[in-house]
């Protein structure tokens, strides 16, 4: 027994060690490519090539320990501030995991003085590959862990900030079903701003792909290796139909949507927009309408600081800056 426990200690070491070494590494890799970590609101936008730094040592990280949080995240003593009284809740993509996800915009948020949080969902614990379960049971979770942030925190409201199926399908599910919001007094919503990073919110059919296996009838068997959240992000999936029946939005809430014309995932990409409903305020921004020379797709843009600026702008409106454009090169192809 001892032995047993002895090991067990050694490798939780040795995991522990990689965390700190990943979180390390694209912590100086940021800091590097953005500028002095705490010496402004925001930080420097990086050249082309510290963007690609930034992902890849995300992506490494995220593979090597997928459990560790990102640097700014998670800290369960933050209390937030008059400035800032709502803890953000930052919601990774398919297959990614918060790691990965959210190693550029979470101490970007952190840095400006936003409690932030940043869950794995929808994956078994430890995999580096999350968000691939049921959409459904992936909104149970996310409503399980705001409750948990708010209690923690004192708050009465959360933002959420996704990427991806965590800023479209995830989310809003979340506030249509699991509690998120109150249509019967928007005030007691738990969400005031949902922003979302290219969001398949009705249906992507990646470049294509999804229409031939839909039109073959294969989505259940891609679904059966890469998981049910392949199909039920397809366009005019069962899961899509009864999210969108009664319209896009919730009363009370703030979205805003980012996108890019490049996108090869979240296809086509005006897919993406939604329609304000009643007591909802909706913004669709194509990132290419405000800085011409961003060729960001669909998975950089979580490390694209023109779109961080635009994040930034929609969870503080009335201290929104203006976006300094840069050029952003596409990470992983379009």
């Amino acid at each position: 027994m001892s032995h047993r426990m002895d090991s067990r200690s050694r490798s939780n070491r040795r995991r522990a060690r990689w965390a700190a070494v990943c979180a390390g590494l694209a912590l100086s890799l940021t800091v590097g490519a953005h500028g002095e970590a705490a010496s402004s609101d925001s930080p420097t936008p990086p050249r082309p090539l510290g963007q690609v730094l930034d992902v890849s040592a995300a992506l490494a990280g995220g593979l090597l320990h997928p459990e560790a949080p990102p640097a700014g995240s998670n800290d369960w003593s933050c209390r937030p501030s008059r400035k800032h009284p709502r803890p953000v809740v930052l919601l990774h993509g398919s297959a990614a995991n918060a790691f990965n996800n959210w190693s550029m915009l979470s101490p970007w948020l952190k840095r400006q003085g936003y409690c932030v949080f940043a869950p794995n969902y929808g994956g078994p614990p430890g995999s580096p590959f999350q968000a691939t379960g049921p959409i459904p049971a992936a909104a149970r979770q996310v409503a399980r862990y705001v409750d948990r942030v708010l209690k923690a925190t004192g708050a009465r409201q959360v933002d959420i900030v996704g990427h991806s199926q965590g800023g479209g399908p995830t989310p809003r599910w979340y506030l249509r079903f699991e509690g998120g919001t109150n249509p019967g007094n928007p005030k007691r919503n738990k969400v005031r701003r949902l922003v979302a990073l290219a969001p398949p919110n009705h249906g992507g059919n990646v470049s294509g792909i999804g229409t031939l296996t839909t039109q073959l009838g294969l989505d259940p068997a891609v679904s059966a290796v890469v998981g049910q959240a392949f199909s039920d992000q397809m366009v005019g999936s069962e899961m899509n139909r009864k999210l969108d029946k009664g319209g896009d939005t919730q009363p009370g809430v703030h979205y805003t949507v980012i996108v890019t014309r490049y996108d090869a995932f979240a296809t086509p990409y005006r897919n993406t927009f939604l329609t304000a409903g009643p007591g909802a305020k909706v913004r669709n921004i194509v990132i290419q309408r405000i800085c011409k020379e961003d060729f960001s797709e669909h998975l950089s843009l979580a490390y694209d600081t023109n779109a961080a600026q635009l994040v930034s702008n929609a969870l503080d409106p009335k201290h929104a800056k203006p976006v300094r454009c840069r050029l952003v090169l596409p990470v992983l192809g379009g």
